[in-house]
This record gives C-alpha cells, sequence and structure tokens, in this order.
C-alpha cells in the first residue's frame, strides 16, 4: 500500500531537520518515502518518462557522460549483463554496472569494476538533492537510476552495462543512447503494466531500440521476431539473432554461472561481444578467463548459487513462468534421495500457473518474504494443495529454510526459490 502523505511529510521533516545524516537513514528515505514498485508494485508506475527526462535536467545530463549497452528482457538481462561487465572489466575498461533488485546491499544495484557504490556516495546523492527530488516526487528507481548515472558520469567510466528495471519503453534506464541495444527474451510477466500477451509485452521491450543503433535479440521466438524487425526498420537499426552460429564465431567458451538455462545468456553475450569488439578491442584478449569467473569479478548472486553440498542446497531468483519451467527442467537432472523446496512468492505472479509446473514429489516449506506485495504463506499453501504439492505453511522464509534443513538427511536436495526477495532473506 502506498504510504499515507501524513506519515511521509514526517520522514520528510525528520530528513530535512537534521544537519547530519548518516547512510540508514538515508537508506531509510530512499525505501519508504516514495512508492518502489519492488515492495507496492502498481503504486510506482509511471505512464511516462517525463520525470527521468526532468531529473536528467536537474543533474546535468549524465547520461550524455558515458558509452553504454542497454539490456531488456523477461528473462536473463541479469546474468547477461553481468557476464558483459565481467569481459569489459577483464579487458581493461573501466565498466559500470546498473542492475535490479538488489539481494543483500543497496549498493549492489551501482558498481563500478565488481566494486559496489561507497556509502558516502549513496550518502552526499541523496543529502544533495532530497529537496528537489521530493518536489518532483521521484519514485524510488527513478532515484536510484540519476544516482547510478551521475556516480558513472563522475567517475568517468568508459562504458555501462544497463539492466532495465521493468518493461523497456517507459523504464527510467531508456533515456540512454546506447552502442547497443539487447532483448533477451519474451514471456508473460508484470502482465498488469506490459500487456496480456507476448506482442505487447515485446512491442513494450522494443522501446529500447533506437535510432540507427544496433539491436541484438537474444532468443529466437517466431511469434513476435516481427515486432522486433519492424520497430528496428522504423528506427534504421541493425538486426541481428544470438544463438550459435554467432556465438561460434568467438569459439568454445563457458561461463560460471551454473543452470542450463544460462546457455541462452552466454549465447547472447557472444554475440554481443561479436558486435562490439571493433569498437571496443581487447574483448576477445581476455574472453575465457573472464566468463569462467564472473560471480567472482562482478560479485552476481542468486542464479543457481550453491549455498551447501550436504545436503546440496540451491538458491535461484527465477520468478515467472518461463524462469520456473526452466528451474523444474534442471532440478530433474539431479540425483536426490528427496527433494525439498522452500518456497514463497509475490501477490502478483500468476501462482496457480506457475505451482501448477512444481514438482509434486517434493515436500514444501510454504513462506511469505517480508514485503507488502507478498503472498499469504497459508494461502500459497492451500492453492499448493489443489495441485498436489504436500507441505506446510512458515511465519517467515528463515523458519521455513530451518525447517527443511533439520528435515533433510546428507543426501537430500534442498531447493529455495519463487521470488527473488525469498532468495535475498536467505542470502541477507
Amino acid at each position: 500500500m502506498p504510504m499515507h502523505p501524513a506519515y511521509r511529510l514526517v520522514i520528510l521533516s525528520t530528513i530535512s531537520k537534521k544537519t547530519k545524516v548518516n547512510y540508514s537513514d538515508c537508506l531509510q528515505w530512499l525505501f519508504t518515502q516514495l512508492p518502489m514498485y519492488q515492495r507496492q508494485g502498481a503504486a510506482a508506475y509511471k505512464a511516462n518518462l517525463n520525470n527521468t527526462w526532468d531529473l536528467m535536467m536537474l543533474l546535468k545530463n549524465p547520461h550524455l557522460g558515458f558509452k553504454s549497452i542497454h539490456i531488456a528482457g523477461t528473462n536473463g538481462k541479469g546474468s547477461t549483463a553481468h557476464m558483459l561487465a565481467a569481459v569489459f572489466q577483464q579487458a581493461g575498461y573501466k565498466t559500470g554496472l546498473y542492475t535490479s533488485p538488489h539481494l543483500v546491499d543497496f549498493r549492489e544495484r551501482i558498481k563500478i569494476n565488481g566494486l559496489p557504490i561507497p556509502e558516502q556516495s549513496v550518502l552526499d546523492f541523496v543529502q544533495k538533492h532530497k529537496s528537489d527530488f521530493s518536489k518532483m516526487e521521484l519514485s524510488f528507481f527513478e532515484m536510484t537510476v540519476g544516482m547510478a548515472f551521475d556516480y558513472f558520469a563522475e567517475q568517468q567510466i568508459d562504458i555501462a552495462i544497463v539492466e532495465t528495471g521493468l518493461g523497456g519503453r517507459l523504464d527510467s534506464t531508456n533515456v540512454l543512447s546506447p552502442e547497443l541495444s539487447i532483448i533477451t527474451n519474451i514471456s508473460l510477466d508484470h502482465t498488469q503494466f506490459l500487456g496480456n500477451t507476448l506482442e505487447q509485452i515485446a512491442m513494450e521491450k522494443a522501446g529500447i531500440i533506437k535510432e540507427n543503433t544496433p539491436v541484438l535479440i537474444g532468443e529466437l521466438q517466431e511469434e513476435i521476431f516481427d515486432v522486433f524487425k519492424e520497430t528496428a526498420a522504423k528506427n534504421n537499426s541493425s538486426l541481428f539473432l544470438a544463438g550459435e552460429k554467432l556465438a561460434a564465431k568467438l569459439g568454445e567458451v563457458n561461463s560460471d554461472l551454473k543452470g542450463s538455462y544460462q546457455r541462452k545468456n552466454l549465447q547472447t553475450t557472444l554475440g554481443a561481444i561479436h558486435l562490439l569488439e571493433k569498437s571496443f578491442p581487447d574483448l576477445k584478449a581476455n574472453l575465457h578467463s573472464a566468463l569462467s569467473q564472473t560471480a567472482k569479478l562482478t560479485g552476481l548472486r542468486g542464479r543457481w548459487e550453491t549455498l551447501s553440498e550436504s545436503p546440496l542446497t540451491i538458491a535461484d531468483t527465477a520468478h515467472n513462468l518461463a524462469g520456473i519451467t526452466e528451474v523444474v527442467d534442471q532440478l530433474k537432472k539431479y540425483s536426490y534421495r528427496q527433494l525439498h523446496i522452500v518456497w514463497g512468492m509475490v501477490a502478483d505472479k500468476n501462482t496457480k500457473e506457475i505451482l501448477r509446473l512444481l514438482p509434486k514429489s517434493a515436500i514444501y516449506y510454504f513462506c511469505a518474504p517480508s514485503l507488502e506485495r507478498a503472498k499469504n504463506a497459508v494461502e500459497l499453501q492451500r492453492e499448493g494443495v489443489q495441485y498436489g504439492l504436500s507441505g506446510k505453511a512458515y511465519d517467515s522464509v528463515l523458519q521455513a529454510f530451518e525447517m527443511a534443513q533439520n528435515q533433510t538427511q546428507a543426501d537430500d536436495l534442498i531447493f529455495i526459490g519463487g521470488s527473488t526477495f525469498v532468495v535475498a532473506e536467505i542470502l541477507s
């Protein structure tokens, strides 16, 4: 639910009266004073980019101060962004990386060469601009985009790898004029904002395609490929399709990111490197080294991440129909005595369609992440019963995980997922 105006004024008054605000106060202000999609959903969604353009003017147009690669898509854009960042870092480029949401630390969203933005930089930025931001009624995401672009320009980076937050056409990051636009794939997600069909969602994602700027499509989906072809043609933009053929131009390369679904993201990354290598020399020189340690170089977490070997415990942030389909397929490749699944979701997802996919042989530990959009654990457990899923509801994510740990044997497998926010609470 949106914050009551009176409470918002109390926070603004408290912050403005302090002569010295610490980092914790600063984060509290960012997280609570204005709508944030991850917490509140529809209240934070904007129907145009007017606020972002005004913000860029206020900040003296930092988005014009660095080169960028812009990535949209339903799944895989975060992994692709981190792989690209690792390659650019290893090639010696000062590389900015903007992604969302964060898992443990807000500063994960904004990094240069794998290092998060310093707390002092966050604090200085908010203190300097909070009065104007309040008057402009900026969303959390708009403010963080402004912070990222301002920090990247100030630090004189060579390249920024920027992931959209939601959609593309109306996403706050879409003020960039990138060297390359990438659209990883399209599936049904955020339908309340982006549309109820793949074609409608594809049109929103295609909104990142800029005039005379090449665009790389990560996955051939024939039913919507014409959307990208037509948008690229209107913008006089060269259109490329990632895949084995384009990736093969760089030879056999593997990634340290686990999960069979990462093969698609790797192919997209390699396709991007092939298209960019003329403008950015040396990308190929350390390609194998970079992609074999993406997580180490960039700090990426939560993508088929092994948390324990005995019992084998894996966490993954997949949270929509396409992503969960990949997860279920991946789980089938493992051998174990018993599968235990710690599972929570947000209420605005198509929970029934996703629950229908999950393995019925597992023991479930239903839970709700600590945010307003969370699906009630008891309701989730009741819906799960309708699809043959057996398990209990727990008061918290940590309680569910602890119960799973208590009931497993060494040769069991624990999987944690359903929502980015469930994984985030385990990793915190």
